[in-house]
């Protein structure tokens, strides 16, 4: 049955109204909620509030690196300390290493540009953040949803947002509703705050609908790949940051890796790469494989023992290619608009910043009365923001990069290193980027092939293996949630020109190629591992993968991320 049919058979939808829904129980969504509910318990008002989470509890599924600048959640609860939040190990020193297949050069601190620099951060778990953020949220009397996946966007007549539906659920693979069926509901709102994290499903239609990016440069994304490990006590430095540029990777993709020692013995680690890299052979999780063997790294983790596993998309962003964050009836915050600082490698501060200056805009209008019209004081709050401020000086650093790692170097050093000490705060130029990554890829039978080591087991592993530490799931009997537009499209150009990219790209073994009864190649979807990262939708050459919500609740389950 199609969704319409459905409707008809077992409509109409219950609907519940909200002064404010938010679409993502993420910092920035969160943060929303929580200063909405900080402003009228100030003014003495009533603001209704709720938070849709499509993971099964507010944490599941978030995953960052993660060094925090406290900025922002210092404004939001200036007694944060006091009220327990989870940042409990401030950083203790910096180390920016350039690598090349056997050997490190340590970046002296004098030369150090100022995007390393983690004076006053914490390493922290986002996810055990965002759990806390989540018990405060509850306390001032925000609803949370979690296990809810908004599926659809809602439209009035005018066609401003008129909120949201969840899924349905209980629906097979063959579309048809299964004794389980429950049919999903609908969630009216004066405003709707979309809050999806990178490349959101419905941030994706909205930027679309509303024409959101007219004169922006494209968004440009990266994979981030991480790894938790516990370590035995004698390697454990607490609060050392650690960051690496060069091998393995070549001189035609952008990337990096990380590592942060946390408490209790705990390393966080991972590889991000830029999702604008052009060989179709690349594999970015047997690049954070390959990465861990290097002395530098191995020396941190060996003898320890693998805790979880993850994958997710990220923004590059630049103000550049910031859209405009709001239209008739709601807004993008977060990552779903793009507010992360890659030069600085932080996400968290901004998220949260743009959901609290949202959340003041919308307070403003719901206390006038007002609904589904564009809250422009919203842009107008972010222009005038220390976090606008911040990106801007930045917004070079990754397009510098898209030129070559070359020449990124040696500009991130003149710009955040030389500017800075000759008394220039921001640099006086504006670098632009007019390619999606998708259109980076160029043909297999021009690039080299590379060879992977086979994993060991203990510090390199396989991709199954680590979708099982990663606890993802998903209900069996359901419609896949990675669509195709075209199914004759992967073999046919996928396959014939790029080898088969989507095997590779995927950090989860949702892909595969194999043989059908008739001995011809088809695109096998093994959907149930899928940990929700979105490089698919995004680094797909033909843009003919289109990620879609699966049944709430599904997905990782991360621990300690």
């Amino acid at each position: 049955m199609t969704h319409d049919e459905i409707l008809a058979q077992f409509g109409p939808r219950e609907a519940m109204e909200y002064d404010v829904v938010v679409v993502g129980a993420g910092p920035a969504g969160l943060s929303t909620a929580i200063r909405l509910k900080q402003l009228a318990a100030d003014k003495g008002t009533e603001v209704n509030v709720c938070v849709l989470e499509k993971g099964s509890e507010p944490g599941a599924h978030i995953l960052s690196g993660a060094v925090m600048d406290p900025i922002a959640i210092t404004e939001l609860f200036p007694d944060w300390k006091e009220r327990g939040a989870p940042l409990n190990q401030p950083v203790t020193g910096d180390d920016l290493l350039v690598l090349s297949e056997n050997g490190a050069q340590r970046t002296p601190d004098w030369l150090m540009p100022r995007n390393f620099d983690n004076h006053g951060c914490y390493v922290i778990s986002l996810g055990n953040v965002t759990k806390w953020l989540a018990e405060q949220a509850e306390t001032l009397g925000v609803e949370i949803f979690p296990g809810f996946t908004a599926a659809e966007v809602l439209y009035n007549d005018n066609g401003s947002v008129k909120g949201v539906a969840t899924g349905n659920q209980g629906v097979g693979k063959d579309g048809e509703p299964t004794d389980a069926f429950a049919l999903g509901m609908e969630l009216h709102a004066k405003y709707t705050v979309f809050a999806e994290g990178a490349r959101g499903h419905l941030g994706k239609q909205l930027l679309e609908k509303f024409d959101l990016t007219k004169g922006k440069d494209p968004q440009t994304f990266a994979i981030g790949i991480k790894e938790l490990w516990e370590i035995p006590a004698d390697k454990a430095k607490p609060g050392l940051v650690v960051h690496t540029a060069g091998w393995p990777l070549n001189d035609d993709a952008f990337g990096g890796g990380f590592l942060y020692h946390l408490e209790g013995n705990k390393v966080t680690l991972g590889y991000v790469v830029g999702l604008d890299y052009q060989n179709p052979w690349m594999s970015p999780f047997e690049e954070m494989q390959r990465w861990k063997t290097h002395p530098s790294i191995r020396q941190h983790i060996d003898g320890g023992k693998r805790l979880s596993y993850g994958a997710r998309a990220l923004n590059n962003g630049t103000p550049q290619a910031l859209p405009k964050t709001v239209f008739p009836g709601g807004a993008l915050v977060g990552c779903d608009a793009g507010f992360l600082n890659a030069a600085r490698i932080k996400g968290s501060h901004a998220a949260i910043k743009s959901g609290m200056l949202c959340a003041e805009a919308l307070y403003e209008a719901v206390a006038a009365g007002r609904a589904h019209d564009e809250v422009t004081a919203f842009e107008e709050g972010f222009k005038a923001s220390w976090l606008h401020k911040e990106l801007w000086t930045y917004r070079n650093f990754k397009n510098w990069f898209k030129k070559s790692p070359l020449i990124g170097k040696l500009m991130t050093g003149i710009e955040h290193w030389f500017l800075p000490k000759v008394g220039v705060a921001v640099p006086p130029w504006t670098i632009h980027n007019s390619t999606p990554d998708h259109a980076k890829l160029r043909p297999a039978a021009e690039m080299p092939q590379i060879s992977y080591p086979k994993p060991d087991g203990k510090l390199t592993f396989d991709r199954l293996s680590s979708v099982f530490v990663s606890n993802t799931n998903h209900e069996e009997n359901q419609p896949a949630h990675l669509t195709l537009k075209n199914s004759a499209v992967p073999v046919q150009v996928n396959l014939a020109k790029y080898a088969g990219p989507e095997s590779r790209y995927c950090p989860a073994a949702v892909y595969e190629f194999v043989k059908g009864d008739d001995g011809n190649d088809r695109l096998q979807i093994n959907a149930q591992n899928c940990v929700h990262c979105k490089t698919c939708d995004i680094k797909d050459p033909t843009q003919n993968i289109v990620w879609v919500t699966p049944e709430g609740g599904g997905g990782p389950n991360y621990a300690g991320m």
